[in-house]
């Protein structure tokens, strides 16, 4: 489920990956021996500059409930690196998947306790519902090692966003309210989602993910930045083992 910003056609496709490549870098501390968790993998925007970063040591996986997504990355991606690989969640989403089997809310992730030293979402979190996301948060933790992290992408609502998107005709108009936060629409809520930054923080405290501040904040909303279209999340999980919550 890993989607464009408005901003891009599908001619930026390169573009926006190495960017958003740069950021997992940058921001994230993405090292070349991770072992690398790309959830909403997409047809492989994320994972192709990845093939020229992480070393024989590290390792990719993504996962997309667009099986024609994983299927190409499968036929172009993996037999030239095999320390890459994709899987199919076929989840019930009713913008990209509406005739998916399974429920996102219950949905657990298809790998072992602690796998990966690395989990990212690009896009993903945008287009959930916040039960959704909850449990996305929840599984996130489960598959991450201790001291491992997670950079995540979102529309956070907060004092400086809301004034913003007073003033800036181009930003998406969240504009129909949903569980802690706004869509852009009223019959399909998934299309775009924006939640309050409080609710996501308390999130992240939740389940043991602290997040390292400063929070980067994108410009959908008319703000000058320079990280790119979506706000950013970089988490580290907690190294104890906190119970986690229903």
């Amino acid at each position: 489920m890993n989607v464009g910003t408005n901003r891009f056609t599908r001619s930026d496709f390169s573009v926006i990956g190495q960017e958003l490549f740069g950021y997992l870098v940058d921001i994230g501390g993405v090292k070349p021996d991770d072992k690398v968790l790309d959830v909403g993998c997409g047809v492989g925007r994320m994972a192709i500059p990845l093939t020229r970063y992480l070393s024989t040591e590290g390792r990719y996986d993504g996962f997309d409930i667009v099986a024609e997504s994983v299927d190409h990355c499968t036929r172009t991606i993996t037999p030239n690196f095999q320390n890459f690989r994709f899987h199919h969640a076929n989840l019930f989403n009713t913008h990209y998947n509406p005739t998916g089997k399974f429920l996102p809310h219950s949905y657990k992730f298809p790998f072992p306790d602690e796998t990966f030293s690395f989990v990212f979402l690009t896009s993903v979190f945008t287009h959930m519902l916040s039960e959704e996301v909850h449990n996305y948060i929840k599984e996130i933790r489960r598959v991450l090692v201790p001291d491992g992290r997670c950079f995540i992408t979102y529309f956070l609502i907060n004092p400086d966003s809301e004034k913003l998107m007073q003033f800036s005709s181009g930003s998406p108009q969240f504009q129909y309210p949903i569980d802690h936060g706004r869509s852009t629409h009223v019959n399909e809520p998934e299309a775009a989602v924006a939640f309050d930054e409080s609710y996501i923080r308390t999130l992240y405290r939740t389940y043991g993910l602290i997040i390292l501040d400063p929070v980067r904040y994108g410009s959908w909303c008319g703000r000058t930045t320079n990280v790119g279209y979506q706000d950013i999340i970089v988490a580290v999980k907690n190294a104890e083992n906190l119970p986690d919550p229903n």
